[in-house]
């Protein structure tokens, strides 16, 4: 089997909430060596080992408030490739791990910083959530009904597309320089601009007249009778994206739609009276029913499935797009490559610091203040030698992780 395409890469990562680890799960799932630093009792093993957001990582447990902790996470960046952090402004800097300090140690370091508003700003230093950060992008304005309040759609928009996604990319394209020549560098994304980038072309549509301001009244936001989401008689849903001509015609054919207020497919007036007409004629019959009558019609008909049917329709089977690992069903990597590899998800284990620390230059068995306890006099006695060797000196006890 081919490599993964990112094999070779190794990411340290700051443990955090939603976007950041998303990052370092694309990253993962693609081969790069991730390297998670947690918090003693941040979350417990058996709450990690259930989220696919942790998968596939290496963990190390370590107290940041110890010097020799900061001096061990300065060692093990340094053998890194890529920094993932989503902490506040400034927090990385008074923990001394900020970037002029980690690239003083590794020149080629690329350092991710994940967060809402961005480093600079007037709100850099607010405190908000994925609702806020795309509430001023203009993002949140448009996702709604016409006439009604904007609604969130999830987290998915800014957290996960316009965070940790734009993180990832940003990343590998900052990673791509460094690779070329010698500088790393600070990769600076904000949710905010993110999730503006995710709504280019409904600016484009904008700037060229085609798009109003009034929510629910668009092409693409549910003002369109031929591309919105209709109730069916079983009281679920059919999803209708009948855009382009032909589409739109097999759409007519199937449901019988006659007339010359039909043929008028681009004439915004008339779309809230068809939708009111296609609302009743779908709860004439059942979802399945209605997937059934459209099936080879090619008018772009699919089900709203709920996430239990998703996982068992014939398409994602055959695609593999859902996995289970460690008894947790969850979504596959994405996308696929024709020669590569990706990885399958490995859930969240127990923290294997003491090889993560060797590896930067620690005794396989000992790891600083902060990790698992052992009882072990020898062990202990044998890691403040090496710290004192490696110049950290001795700060309370020496810990080994079990």
């Amino acid at each position: 089997m081919a490599s993964p395409p990112l094999a070779g890469l190794r990411i340290l990562e700051m443990a955090g909430i939603g976007p950041g680890p998303f990052c370092g799960m694309m990253l993962a799932d693609h081969g790069a060596e991730v390297i998670r630093v947690e918090r003693p009792g941040a979350s417990g093993l058996t709450e990690a080992a259930r989220d696919p957001l942790l998968r596939s990582r290496r963990t190390i447990m370590l107290d940041l408030k110890k010097p020799e902790a900061i001096a061990a996470v300065r060692r093990i960046a340094a053998t890194c490739d890529g920094l993932i952090e989503g902490f506040r402004p400034g927090v990385m800097e008074r923990l001394g791990l900020g970037p002029e300090a980690l690239l003083a140690d590794n020149p080629k370091l690329v350092y991710g910083r994940m967060t809402g508003w961005g480093q600079t700003g007037p709100l850099a230093s607010e405190p908000g959530h994925d609702i806020d950060y795309i509430a001023i992008s203009g993002t949140l304005h448009a996702l709604g009904e016409a006439g009604r309040k904007p609604v969130a759609p999830m987290n998915l928009v800014g957290d996960f597309g316009g965070g940790g996604m734009m993180l990832a990319f940003g990343m590998l394209a900052a990673i791509l320089s460094a690779q070329a020549t010698g500088q790393g560098q600070v990769v600076d994304c904000a949710m905010t601009d993110g999730s503006a980038v995710l709504a280019s072309m409904i600016w484009g549509f904008r700037g060229m007249g085609r798009w109003s301001a009034a929510r629910g009244t668009n092409l693409l936001d549910g003002g369109a009778h031929f591309y919105d989401t209709y109730e069916t008689a079983d009281g679920k849903w059919i999803a209708v994206g009948a855009i382009e001509p032909q589409f739109y015609a097999a759409l007519r054919q199937v449901m019988g739609l006659d007339g010359a207020e039909w043929e008028a497919q681009f004439a915004p007036a008339s779309w809230p009276r068809l939708k009111a007409d296609l609302a009743d004629r779908f709860k004439l019959r059942t979802r399945d029913a209605w997937v059934s009558a459209f099936e080879g019609h090619e008018a772009c008909i699919a089900p709203v499935l709920g996430f239990d049917e998703a996982i068992a329709h014939p398409h994602n089977v055959a695609r593999a797009t859902f996995v289970t690992a460690g008894g947790v069903t969850q979504p596959a990597p994405a996308p696929r490559y024709s020669v590569s590899a990706t990885v399958p998800p490995r859930m969240a284990d127990a923290p294997d610091g003491a090889a993560i620390l060797a590896e930067a230059g620690f005794t396989a068995a000992v790891a600083p203040l902060g990790t698992a306890v052992t009882a072990d006099p020898a062990v202990a006695a044998a890691g403040t030698a090496v710290l004192s060797r490696l110049g950290l000196g001795r700060v309370g006890r020496v810990r080994a992780v079990l």
